[in-house]
């Protein structure tokens, strides 16, 4: 997800996968000349850093007028956090505490795990060090929250955005601006995986694409709702966007069409909340506030499995003061070494499914929601965030939870996990980030 990131380092003690179904191909992107037909590659081994002006072949518009900017909505935190004000148990290594509101999001520079990016509901977004916290810069210039902060697939630029519309890329050596462009109000914004091309959803239902620092751009128009979620694939030529009708696009970037549309029954019955694909591609996770996690073979654009719990059931309970239970799926994603899946729920159930049979294995259960989860890159472990304000590390072979970790004093709203999974920096309701070092010599 941009799923995002996932760490490298499986614990110690941890069983080899089982072999052939367990194990997912590696995907290199730096090295494979084929693998972005959507970029046109030299015969001689590409430099990533170059690719995005290699992407002559895609048929960008120059800089087209912005559509009609929709209102502002606020950003609601939800109140099921820890009470503010609370002293709890600090386990973290570091506290980032330059935001003056709600810190919304979070992203971890992916080459050295050096730096720290983080945006908030002061307008705010800063490049800061994980070592101590030390702010680099801060990316002025910002309207509204900041909602989205990605680093580029190598480092070298930071990518912001706010509710309003407005998107910045920094380059981080020398902290300058590098390029603007005002969109709608934004939905979502990531990276291509190996090439300075963002791709962002806006509430008018386009998805953006744009190279780096040039600024040429390509629209792919979807059904005139939300654009509401949405990602690269692996392969870097096809991306999945998830809309607020419950249908799912997933577009062929050199082309700027649709390869499969799916709505209707093979779509959602509501928004869609989070996408996920594996490792080669070959398949992808939707999920969506019906609470139903799909299963999608992108090859030929059909439904392969619906993943469903008793925890959806909830959606009909009361609560004690009389209101409805609401529940949806927030966040899910697949195990790169072992035939799994995990979906993560509102009302605080990780649901950890078999892929091959589709059957539920484990269900962990949170006293809170849960607002985000990442698998760890070569280790069957996944870790959950959640609006009581902890970080938790759970086995999916045995549904146990190996640890978790305390220190907020409201909801996380975002979490990174670095490449070698030895730490989590976590975005927080109560106006700080944190840094949790989570390498044990026991995993």
């Amino acid at each position: 997800m941009e799923g995002a990131g996932a760490g490298e380092a499986g614990g110690s003690g941890s069983p080899s996968p089982e072999p052939e179904e367990a194990q997912a191909p590696a995907v290199e992107f730096h090295e494979d000349e084929e693998i972005i037909e959507v970029l046109e590659l030299n015969d001689a081994e590409p430099d990533p850093d170059d690719l995005a002006s290699d992407m002559e072949d895609v048929d960008f518009a120059d800089d087209p007028e912005d559509g009609e900017m929709a209102d502002n909505e606020e950003w609601e935190t939800e109140d099921e956090g820890v009470e503010e004000g609370t002293d709890p148990h600090d386990d973290s290594e570091l506290t980032f505490s330059k935001h003056t509101a709600s810190v919304f999001c979070v992203s971890i520079d992916p080459k050295e795990s050096a730096l720290a990016v983080t945006g908030g509901e002061d307008d705010k977004a800063y490049i800061w060090r994980l070592s101590d916290g030390e702010t680099q810069f801060e990316c002025t210039g910002h309207k509204d929250s900041v909602t989205c902060a990605v680093f580029s697939h190598d480092s070298t630029m930071v990518a912001t955005g706010d509710m309003s519309g407005l998107i910045k890329v920094w380059k981080v050596e020398g902290a300058q601006e590098i390029w603007s462009f005002e969109v709608g109000d934004l939905e979502w914004l990531e990276w291509h995986p190996c090439a300075h091309v963002l791709l962002a959803g806006t509430a008018d239902g386009n998805t953006w694409m744009w190279k780096i620092p040039s600024g040429e751009c390509k629209t792919l128009q979807g059904p005139g709702c939300p654009a509401t979620c949405g990602q690269f694939m692996p392969d870097g030529r096809k991306a999945v966007v998830g809309y607020e009708d419950g249908s799912v696009r997933i577009w062929d970037l050199k082309q700027g069409s649709a390869l499969h549309v799916l709505k209707g029954t093979d779509g959602h019955a509501g928004p869609l909340t989070c996408v996920a694909s594996n490792n080669d591609g070959s398949l992808v996770l939707t999920g969506s506030v019906d609470c139903d996690a799909k299963l999608l073979n992108t090859a030929t654009g059909k439904v392969v499995g619906v993943f469903k719990t008793e925890s959806n059931v909830s959606k009909a309970s009361r609560r004690e003061d009389g209101e409805a239970e609401t529940n949806s799926v927030e966040s899910l994603g697949f195990c790169n070494v072992l035939p799994l899946v995990a979906v993560g729920y509102l009302d605080g159930t990780l649901a950890i499914y078999d892929l091959s049979s589709q059957s539920l294995r484990h269900r962990c259960q949170h006293e809170s929601g849960i607002v985000q989860l990442l698998w760890e890159q070569n280790s069957p472990v996944v870790y959950t965030c959640s609006l009581d304000g902890a970080v938790r590390l759970w086995d999916s072979r045995s549904g146990k939870m190996i640890s978790e970790y305390f220190g907020h004093t409201a909801e996380i709203l975002d979490f990174a996990l670095n490449r070698d999974a030895s730490i989590v920096v976590t975005a927080s309701g109560d106006h700080q980030a944190k840094v949790f070092c989570v390498q044990q010599p026991d995993r």
